[in-house]
């Protein structure tokens, strides 16, 4: 056992060491891959080459890995590659479910996966990529042709953007499919099964052993299920509540960065107007001295940030706002000085503090000019009062589509982690608990216990499986297998001691037997030569395929242990009918034919102190009963006929007549074996059952071979003789 287990922790260690160089080749792969296409400028990634390849061979876990680091590694170069690390792992996972079904054994079928894998890699990568630009075609190298696409008219951004990613990832997909079918067909199969990454924590098992552990489970959920489940619950609630968390303090730290942003520019601008000209500027407007100067000056500050739409200053007055300056914009016209237009509703609650030129809080608004965070400040004459106040509007649009995009780019993340953390977790649980379990459990439901073959063979396939999870698993390993070991050998002593228990019940029926036949003088050996008898007929009917719900080993041993019972009831028939040397009269004969009834009795009383059901007694009480009556229902003690008498007193009729005959008695010699075959030949059909009766037949030079056997032909076994006819009352 612990040979076993060294063994198999020597290879575990060395499959890991395998397992890690595969999974860096892997990931050199695709890094190389992506700067080979991107150098040679060709329309394809190549991005995913070692991804598909080591899934191919290696499954979904070193290809989750493979897919994984990888673009996280690429996240050095370029931080954008970081948040496409989910899409290899999709990637990794349909290629191992593809390859696991075959499809790499032929290439038609190989190109197939080119259509999920550009859903994948075009389709979800398209709208990925449109939501980390936000909602903006990328700078990728499909760039271009969706630029192409979205100049002519006919799709918007979005679709755009997908159309080209579907178009250039389909090329990329077909040709690395084509790479890895020839590459997998190069390699030697010898070398593909050292390349699959496992992590045995027992003995491997064969691909149909990993089949039948996979399925053997009753339950409608699987444990592998119930892992998963709780694998991913656990980390979809850990990932929403830190995603959330994340989003919350990126949307406080942007909205924050916005108004300070808008803060400063407006204070900026209360800097470069003069308080004390305000209303000149709004007298003369751009005749003013000055105004140009100052307006080119509120330009720089606009064009200071993109998300700075409009810059004006406003005298705040009870009937309105007065324009001091306006700046146009490409969409918007800016108003005039001295223009006048009523208040906004949203200005509305902030009036009073307008009016008395007190600074007000940045203003979110919705309105006309659209999502826009206002900011205002005081500007004051040399007095210290407040003239106008200078104006900024900031963009909230680009707010929310910087969040949206900071969004996409953890929950791209998170999933990517959550995948590679279930499918390690899945994997592990499958070679540290799935399959160590299962195999114990198909070990022990496969356990033969009938012979003593069997059940050392069980013992040592249930050692041979050397599970070492160092941990809980094992103990309940070395648990059962001590378990199973003690169970066999107390097996084998409750065999030991049933057999015992067997030849002394046997050997105690024989002499109970014995008890009752020395009383009968005419009998001799009687008991044990019925038994033989019944022995080769049954096994006989049983070749022949008659009776097959009944002839079972159990029966036949029943039948046969019994048979030296089937007379039992003579012991209740007195010495001076039981040894009468003439023939009886009719009264004596009907004292005779109760030992039939007296059997019944015994054995019923017997059957009434044993608790179990005992399959020799029950036949015992059948022999006792009815080995007198006939097929065609003249015999006794009940008339029964046919099928209506039970099988074994049917076979036990045939040994007992076929034994009286041959036997000498104390009013009879004995008949030539011939002529006790014709008898019993003549008899099938009326007194024996001819079936029963046509197997005797069959093996009569068995049953020759028991009679001198017994007899040692004296007597004259197969002797010339005139005989009586066998009576009646013959006590046999």
């Amino acid at each position: 056992m612990t040979d076993i287990k060294q063994i198999n922790q020597k290879k575990s260690r060395h499959f890991a060491l395998l397992g890690l160089l595969f999974i860096a080749g892997g990931i050199v792969l695709n890094i190389g891959g992506a700067y080979l296409a991107a150098a040679m400028k060709l329309p394809i990634y190549f991005d995913t080459l070692g991804t598909i390849l080591i899934s191919a061979i290696g499954g979904y876990l070193p290809g989750v890995i493979v897919g994984f680091f990888s673009n996280l590694l690429n996240g050095f170069n370029n931080p954008t590659n970081a948040y496409y690390a989910v899409l290899n792992e999709m990637v990794a996972l349909i290629a191992a479910y593809y390859a696991g079904r075959g499809y790499f054994r032929s290439l038609p079928k190989a190109l197939l996966m080119v259509f999920p894998l550009s859903l994948v890699g075009g389709a979800l990568g398209s709208v990925l990529t449109y939501f980390i630009n936000g909602l903006g075609i990328g700078d990728g190298i499909s760039s271009s042709l969706a630029m192409t696409i979205l100049s002519e008219g006919r799709m918007g951004v979005f679709f755009s953007q997908l159309s080209s990613d579907m178009i250039y990832d389909i090329a990329d997909k077909a040709v690395t499919i084509v790479i890895v079918f020839l590459v997998l067909k190069l390699l030697p199969e010898t070398t593909k099964k050292k390349l699959q990454l496992h992590g045995w924590r027992q003995k491997p098992l064969r691909e149909e052993e990993q089949k039948l552990a996979h399925e053997s489970t009753n339950s409608p959920v699987s444990l592998r299920s119930k892992i998963f489940m709780m694998i991913g619950v656990a980390t979809l609630f850990i990932a929403a509540a830190t995603i959330a968390i994340c989003f919350v303090l990126y949307h406080r730290a942007t909205v924050r960065e916005r108004t300070q942003m808008g803060q400063g520019a407006a204070r900026l601008v209360g800097t470069l107007v003069d308080g004390d000209k305000v209303n000149e500027y709004i007298e003369l407007g751009k005749a003013a001295e000055g105004y140009l100067d100052v307006e080119k000056q509120l330009e720089r500050v606009r064009s200071t940030s993109d998300d700075i739409l409009y810059v004006y200053v406003y005298k705040i007055m009870k009937d309105g706002c007065h324009v001091v300056f306006d700046l146009d914009t490409e969409e918007v016209k800016g108003n005039d000085p001295g223009d006048v237009f009523e208040f906004d509703e949203s200005f509305k609650p902030y009036l009073d503090d307008l009016l008395a030129g007190r600074p007000i809080e940045p203003l979110v608004t919705n309105e006309s000019y659209g999502w826009l965070m206002s900011m205002y400040e005081p500007i004051k004459d040399r007095a210290g009062v407040t003239q106008a106040y200078a104006c900024v509007d900031i963009s909230m649009v680009q707010v929310t589509l910087s969040e949206i995009s900071f969004l996409t780019k953890v929950i791209s993340l998170f999933v990517g982690f959550f995948i590679m953390i279930v499918s390690i977790g899945l994997w592990l649980a499958e070679y540290n608990l799935i399959l160590p379990i299962n195999t114990m459990a198909i070990a022990a439901n496969q356990f033969a216990c009938q012979t003593e073959a069997g059940r050392g063979d069980s013992v040592k396939r249930f050692q041979e499986l050397g599970i070492h999870t160092g941990d809980e698993i094992e103990n309940l390993y070395e648990s059962f297998e001590m378990t199973i070991e003690d169970t066999v050998k107390y097996i084998a002593d409750i065999q030991e001691q049933s057999q015992v228990i067997n030849r002394m019940q046997n050997g105690l029926i024989l002499v109970l037997a014995d008890m009752v036949e020395s009383r009968d003088k005419c009998t001799g050996d009687h008991v044990r030569k019925t038994a033989a008898y019944c022995r080769i007929i049954l096994e006989e009917l049983r070749r022949e395929g008659l009776f097959p719900n009944q002839l079972t080993d159990a029966f036949i041993d029943d039948v046969v242990n019994s048979a030296p019972l089937h007379d039992i009831g003579k012991i209740k028939v007195s010495d001076a009918i039981l040894n009468k040397p003439g023939k009886l009269t009719d009264e004596e004969f009907e004292e005779m034919k109760k030992h039939t009834l007296a059997g019944n009795e015994i054995i019923q009383q017997a059957m009434e102190l044993v608790s179990s059901d005992t399959g020799y007694l029950k036949e015992a009480k059948n022999l006792a009963t009815y080995h007198h009556e006939k097929w065609n229902g003249t015999g006794y003690p009940k008339g029964l006929k046919g099928d209506e008498i039970p099988l074994s007193a049917r076979v036990m009729a045939v040994a007992d007549v076929f034994d009286a005959l041959v036997s000498q008695r104390s009013y009879k010699k004995p008949f030539t074996f011939e002529e006790a075959i014709r008898i019993i030949e003549e008899g099938s059909g009326s007194h024996f059952d001819p079936s029963v009766a046509g197997a005797f037949l069959k093996v009569k030079d068995q049953a020759r071979v028991i009679a001198e056997t017994f007899m040692g032909n004296a007597g004259g076994l197969g002797q010339t003789a005139l005989m009586p006819k066998i009576r009646e009352a013959d006590p046999a």
